[in-house]
């Protein structure tokens, strides 16, 4: 059995084993608490009825630790850059959430996804076409990453020679989110993210477009529906939520396939099985680990354990995915399953607004690469192939294909 003391959820260890971690996690310890590496107490919940509970924000979970811990708030970094990363509707609760996520949702409505869908499929077989004649190619840095960072930069009116930027400011802050060691270290990264919004909203306010980044000025000078810490944090989300879940989408649901070829077989042969078989990929290989931080509000006692207000909360969105109470056979791909009621996206107010933008792209990525490709395998002879560190994604920092 694997030790869960002094468990690091970051690790190289436990990303290989997680899901056996996770199964005895949910017989054994399903509320289990953890030591950070910067001293903060947390508890991870690893079975699916309390990741619901945790996702939903019942009045013992909050999204803003400014509300009960100004003092923690303030000690993780200045408060511009705080500010930047914070005041977005993921880390709002209600009446703010309701507020700002009211004026961004518009831009992804059906119509609006729908009306996206001849432009991804180009920008798909632009990629493929780049690569095709190679015979291989490192999924996440060839397709994964640059389609939908060019399909969100287009929705914003992000000049395409800018693109490359957003990789390590992204990287640098997924890989310290709830850390604030590595936080201190991802700094310059964030600091030179919100220079850029910055800029970017000036020569918007000069410019202004169809964009969405225009559409969000006129928010907030004409209706004063969002303030300017807001507007900057609210970009900042919608460049890094835009893209870091469907990297992580199409580089996991490659691998799965890859990995279970009667699987991608099927998936090949009856394309009316794409749209539960993306359901199936975003259960299997979650692309989000665990879902943001949310704190205690208060003192309560859950599963014997005596919680503490200020403790990180986090929901286990892959540990939950993989629960036999919830899903029969869990452990096994199959692109068939009818009852998939996943929390791959969260659950609850903070359901993710893009899911079905980062639906779409994944089922157009992966249908078209696997029926181009038709001799896609793993390229085993390369070192290359790993998980991404840090705890809040499971997506692979290199995955090497032949073809």
């Amino acid at each position: 059995m694997f030790s869960f003391a002094n468990l690091d959820l970051s690790s190289p260890e436990f990303k290989k084993n997680a899901h056996e971690i996770y199964k005895q996690l949910r017989q054994n310890d399903p509320l289990l608490e953890i030591a950070m590496p910067d001293g903060q107490r947390a508890w991870l919940s690893t079975r699916y009825d309390d990741a619901v509970q945790i996702l939903k924000n019942d009045d013992r979970f909050t999204k803003n630790l400014q509300s009960i811990s100004p003092e923690d708030y303030a000690a993780i970094m200045p408060k511009k850059e705080m500010d930047l990363i914070s005041k977005q509707m993921l880390s709002s609760d209600p009446p703010d959430h309701t507020r700002l996520r009211s004026i961004v949702s518009k831009a992804f409505s059906p119509q609006m996804i729908e009306d996206m869908q001849d432009e991804i499929q180009r920008i798909t077989n632009d990629l493929i076409d780049q690569i095709q004649e190679k015979g291989s190619m490192e999924v996440i840095a060839d397709f994964a990453f640059p389609l939908p960072i060019i399909v969100i930069s287009q929705m914003l009116g992000i000049p395409e020679n800018d693109h490359y930027l957003f990789k390590k400011w992204s990287s640098d802050f997924i890989e310290s989110a709830n850390n604030r060691n590595k936080m201190k270290e991802a700094f310059p990264s964030i600091q030179a993210f919100g220079r850029y919004i910055e800029e970017l909203i000036t020569e918007r306010r000069k410019y202004p477009g169809s964009d969405l980044i225009s559409m969000l000025i006129q928010a907030h000078d004409s209706r004063d529906k969002l303030t300017a810490e807001e507007l900057s944090s609210t970009i900042w989300l919608l460049i890094v939520a835009g893209h870091e879940t469907t990297v992580n989408l199409i580089g996991n649901g490659l691998l799965a396939l890859l990995e279970n070829p009667d699987q991608l077989r099927l998936w090949r042969s009856d394309p009316a099985l794409t749209q539960s078989g993306i359901e199936e990929l975003l259960r299997y290989y979650s692309p989000v680990e665990i879902g943001t931080s949310r704190w205690a509000r208060l003192d309560f006692t859950w599963h014997g354990k005596n919680v503490s207000k200020g403790d990180l909360i986090f929901a286990g969105l892959a540990a939950a995915n993989r629960d036999p109470e919830q899903f029969e056979n869990p452990d096994r791909l199959d692109i068939t399953r009818k009852k998939n009621k996943h929390i791959a996206f969260g659950n609850g107010i903070h359901f993710c607004l893009g899911a079905p933008l980062a639906r779409l792209e994944a089922k157009i990525a992966l249908s078209t690469l696997v029926q181009r490709l038709p001799n896609l395998s793993i390229d085993l002879t390369s070192e290359e192939f790993k998980w991404r560190s840090g705890i809040l994604m499971r997506g692979l920092e290199r995955f090497p294909v032949t073809f």
